[in-house]
């Protein structure tokens, strides 16, 4: 288990971005073995994530969702894979929060910074026996899986009892538990490492697993971050990453565009025509990307306030992860697009951060149709739609 230092000083952003220039030297290193290195999974613990959502009595920040943005923005400003996998340290931190006091203490007697991957995913089988289920199967796609303590996987499981109809529950397994396979060969977001997770037979207590509902709605009784239902805010898991990574191709881009200003040696000078390109270009994404923020950071701040509990709030919320997502993909596509044969080098940090973002905008939860349909089926229900 990798740990955080004691008393570490800050915001979570703040620490982030302390820790941003070194990521950003490991980003191609990482890129090339499909994993983080080893440094950049020590900084993402140091800086918080794993803990920032764990409850405070077990030393967690227990900290709000605006925070959390702002922290996995300024990691993916440097790498957007690695603000991908402390986005999701922190997002399943908050998951293991609706474990009962057992599966808690599993996890977070020894301090709060123990890295916990998820299979969300709905897969594998289990048995019912005394005192909890006998679980095995495969979970594709965890992020960070090489670096973790633990996992919560996700399972539908018979209830015993003479119950006929079982749940789906997300259930604990400790690291000794399941193996990795590496099937994780994808244009972008390459080094968050989302292998399949293997597990053997394994016994899994009841007291180490709960029931997806509870997540999916939030608790009625709950308080802070375990209110919250979790469609109202998934999608700033992979919506935050996506705002620093569209920061860092700005960066990037415009790096390369003040260089052709200047009078280089080669006299390989921008022209009118191109230097209005260039212009427009710039403002136009800027633009987009400032959109994007003002969406993201809103939707976290209702979050934070318990709005999203209404459901009209809720809606909108899912809305704008997925309508900030579609502006921070447009913005980075007119980058490349206007950047030259040389942004599009192997070397070139543009075309990864552009790779990462095409990447993050295909997962399943960042498609706009649903979104859409659930947020318009509430507005225009008075109207008899």
């Amino acid at each position: 288990m990798m740990t955080s230092t004691e008393g570490a000083r800050g915001g979570l952003a703040e620490r982030a971005s302390g820790v941003a220039g070194m990521v950003a030297e490991q980003a191609a290193k990482a890129e090339a073995s499909r994993r983080l290195t080893p440094e950049t999974a020590q900084a993402i613990a140091e800086a918080g994530f794993a803990r920032h959502f764990v409850p405070a009595r077990w030393g967690g920040a227990e900290g709000g969702f605006a925070e959390y943005v702002q922290g996995v923005a300024a990691l993916s400003r440097a790498d957007a894979s690695a603000g991908w996998c402390a986005s999701l340290a922190a997002a399943v931190g908050r998951m293991a929060g609706f474990l009962p006091e057992a599966g808690q203490r599993a996890l977070w007697s020894g301090g709060p910074d123990t890295l916990v991957v998820s299979g969300l995913i709905p897969a594998g089988s289990a048995v019912a026996v005394e005192g909890g289920w006998i679980l095995e199967g495969t979970w594709p796609y965890v992020s960070e899986v090489h670096y973790a303590d633990w996992a919560l996987v996700c399972c539908p499981v018979p209830l015993g009892g003479g119950r006929e109809r079982g749940e789906v529950r997300m259930l604990l397994v400790p690291r000794e538990a399941y193996g990795v396979h590496e099937t994780w060969h994808t244009s972008g977001m390459r080094a968050t490492g989302s292998e399949t997770l293997v597990l053997e037979p394994t016994f899994v207590p009841v007291e180490h697993t709960f029931a997806r509902e509870e997540m999916l709605t939030g608790r009625v009784s709950g308080v802070g971050m375990h209110a919250v239902p979790f469609k109202s805010v998934s999608g700033l898991s992979f919506a935050a990453p996506m705002l620093g990574a569209a920061d860092g191709a700005l960066d990037t881009w415009c790096a390369g565009a003040a260089r052709c200003r200047a009078k280089p040696r080669d006299g390989n000078r921008l022209t009118p025509d191109m230097s209005a390109t260039a212009d427009l270009t710039l403002a136009r994404s800027a633009a987009e990307v400032d959109a994007a923020r003002l969406l993201v950071e809103r939707a976290a701040e209702d979050a934070d306030a318990g709005r999203v509990r209404d459901r009209l709030v809720a809606a909108r919320a899912q809305r704008d992860h997925i309508a900030a997502a579609d502006l921070l993909l447009d913005a980075v596509n007119r980058l490349l697009r206007t950047a030259g044969t040389g942004a599009q080098h192997e070397s070139s940090p543009l075309q990864r951060f552009w790779r990462d973002i095409n990447a993050a905008a295909g997962h399943a939860a960042m498609q706009w149709e649903p979104a859409a349909r659930g947020y318009a089926s509430l507005v225009l229900a008075p109207c008899g739609a």
